[in-house]
């Protein structure tokens, strides 16, 4: 009988080791199971944060949500053309802040893009036949095409008003209005900020309010940075 009882209390005991045996890889191969599945399917803790910026990669058009904020400097040599006689050289600074309105347009086409509101705090000084300076406020409407890449060019134009203390003979009053037209680039070094150069004619005048009114003439050349965001 002890013989017997032995040999039942022996297979007991290897039964019991083999079913823990069994439980426990069983659990390891649920737990390998649930990591490779968490892995091909990751939750919202692993997945890539969308950009608030563009609709898809770099370059691919900007969402209504980006936005942007500006600075550049720039020389802005003058001309004696459309009527002034003097050609005033200007060294100038600018801050803008810019935001996209809406999706992008023509989407596919080479032409495809975004139109962005901007307002630019712009003031400076003329460097060349006297010292004076010059402050303006201007709104735009700026065109940037959907390359793909991460250069960005644009079109841009714009009108305001104007504070200076350049006079006669081509301007006779503190109080004038500027207008611009604008050709640049923006080259987006990452995702969210880029380095921006642009060519913009600059044209100052009082648009008749009082005289004289010859104007002020300027090729104006800009480089700076451009910082962007989103909501």
């Amino acid at each position: 009988m002890n013989g017997a009882h032995k040999i039942a209390s022996l297979i007991v005991i290897l039964m019991t080791s083999s079913a823990s045996a069994i439980n426990l890889i069983g659990a390891e191969a649920r737990s390998q199971s649930a990591s490779t599945n968490s892995m091909a399917n990751p939750g919202p803790e692993f997945a890539p944060a969308k950009s608030s910026i563009w609709q898809g990669d770099v370059g691919e058009g900007f969402l209504p949500s980006a936005q942007n904020f500006d600075v550049e400097v720039g020389v802005a040599p003058g001309m004696a053309v459309f009527g002034s006689v003097q050609a005033h050289d200007l060294a100038l600074l600018s801050l803008s802040y810019g935001h996209m309105l809406g999706h992008v347009l023509g989407e596919g086409h080479w032409y495809g893009g975004n139109f962005e509101g901007r307002l630019e705090l712009f003031g400076g000084g003329e460097y060349s036949r006297s010292e004076e300076w010059v402050l303006g406020l201007t709104p735009h409407l700026r065109y940037n095409f959907a390359t793909g890449t991460c250069w960005i060019p644009f079109l841009d134009a714009g009108a305001g008003v104007t504070a200076t203390g350049i006079g006669s003979p081509d301007l006779s009053g503190t109080f004038e209005f500027n207008l611009q037209a604008t050709v640049g680039v923006r080259w987006f070094l990452n995702g969210a900020f880029a380095l921006t150069g642009d060519v913009r004619l600059l044209h100052i005048s009082c648009a008749g309010i009082h005289s004289p009114n010859l104007g002020v003439n300027n090729v104006a050349f800009m480089i700076g940075a451009t910082w962007f965001f989103g909501k």
